[in-house]
């Protein structure tokens, strides 16, 4: 199976203002998210969209800093198997795109790995742990 697009995630500084904002652009986000570090809404279509303020990325990044430009904004690839979020970034990086995060189990239960694209924006590549179940959400 290829890869598919899963989530469209953003990395903000005040999460209360995003999500004003997105609300007002008719995304279905759920009451009371705003005091929450990691929020998700679906979108039609299954595909899911998700906020994550600084500390949060920087909770499993430290060396994340806060960009100059456009560069908060982080797709994520849900692969078949955590031994497909392995192979998927081995190959992206032998491509020569340059790796952000080396793929590792992540503490939320899924492998995680982050390529940076031509851009230099970051893309995920994640799949459920090995005994995590079925498609366990993005949830830094």
């Amino acid at each position: 199976m290829t890869p598919r697009l899963d989530m469209i995630g953003m990395v903000v500084s005040d999460m209360a203002a995003s999500l004003a904002f997105y609300r007002r652009l008719g995304l279905d986000v759920p009451p009371g998210a705003e005091e929450q570090q990691h929020v998700e809404a679906v979108l039609p279509g299954g595909l899911r969209i998700a906020w994550d303020t600084e500390e949060v990325v920087r909770s499993f990044d430290p060396s994340w800093t806060r960009p100059a430009g456009d560069g908060r904004r982080d797709l994520a690839f849900l692969c078949d198997s955590p031994a497909a979020v392995d192979a998927l970034y081995a190959e992206l990086t032998d491509a020569g795109h340059t790796g952000h995060l080396k793929p590792w189990d992540a503490f939320w239960g899924q492998r995680y790995a982050v390529v940076l694209d031509p851009d230099g924006c970051g893309v995920s590549l994640f799949a459920p742990s090995e005994g995590a179940g079925a498609a366990a959400p993005h949830t830094p």
